[in-house]
């Protein structure tokens, strides 16, 4: 079993903040770090993991993750093209904005960041663009770009909480490894009949103990994450050409019409349209 990771992130000379396109598709990776990180990842769908908060993402995502909260890397699983861009910024750049007067609203997005913020609407679609035409090389103009974007994002009320209680590493890793073993066991397992007794041993925990355990840590059933993650990949097949009727079977669903059932319930529109679009 892998312990979480703690990421070491190296900046360059004269620079209090980093710009990546980090590409960890095919690597599960559990990890913190104390710098404060800001994604943005256009994708067809994906996962979003923050603490405690599991759930799926469409087409796009915008994340404000606080120092030292425990996150999978938001391309884990992609098959398709997609796009990941990561700005982190030092704790000595952080503690300036807090003691800054004139950045009071920043001060105040970033004390909630602790919690995890999923941005959405017009504000996402404005920082995307400022992501986008980042150049951290620029340094002092770089600085002021960042700056503005988090003034952006301070200014907003349209987000997500993801998380109720206080993410940063005092989170039990213990927890993190449980985790890590029950989303290897979906991902190796989706196009199967997932077996919950099975899970639940292989972390140690009785049927009805693991049952109370994972609502617990994410809010959900495990059978409606397991489901959930199966109509994620069957977005992926769907991509890819191949007919409704084999992804169903593919993603381990014995019936077309409950499989056209769930998907339109998760994703707002049939198997069928969404592959036509």
């Amino acid at each position: 079993m892998k312990k979480i990771q703690e990421e070491k992130i190296i900046f360059e000379n004269e620079l209090s903040f980093k710009s990546s396109f980090p590409s960890l598709r095919n690597y599960f990776f559990w990890h913190y770090h104390p710098e404060l990180e800001l994604v943005y990842i256009e994708a067809p769908h994906g996962i979003r993991n923050v603490g405690k908060h599991i759930s799926n993402f469409t087409e796009s995502d915008l994340i404000l993750i606080g120092p030292n909260i425990p996150h999978l890397n938001f391309d884990y699983g992609i098959k398709t093209h997609y796009y990941q861009a990561v700005i982190q910024m030092k704790t000595s750049l952080v503690d300036v904005l807090m003691d800054t007067p004139e950045c009071n609203k920043i001060k105040e997005l970033l004390e909630r960041s602790y919690l995890g913020l999923s941005f959405k609407g017009k504000t996402k679609k404005e920082v995307a663009r400022r992501i986008k035409d980042f150049k951290s090389e620029r340094k002092l103009d770089g600085l002021l770009d960042l700056i503005k974007i988090f003034q952006i994002l301070a200014e907003s009320n349209e987000f997500d909480v993801l998380n109720t209680d206080d993410m940063r590493v005092r989170l039990c890793f213990h927890d993190k490894i449980r985790m890590e073993i029950i989303y290897n066991y979906v991902h190796e397992n989706y196009h199967n009949k997932l077996n919950v007794h099975e899970i639940a041993q292989a972390v140690n925990l009785t049927t009805s103990a693991f049952c109370r355990y994972f609502k617990k840590q994410t809010n959900l059933t495990f059978t409606n994450f397991a489901n959930s993650y199966r109509i994620s990949m069957a977005k992926i097949f769907l991509l890819q050409n191949i007919s409704v009727s084999e992804v169903c079977y593919q993603v381990g669903f014995n019936s077309i019409s409950y499989f056209s059932t769930l998907f339109k319930k998760l994703v707002g529109k049939t198997p069928m349209d969404f592959k036509s679009k």
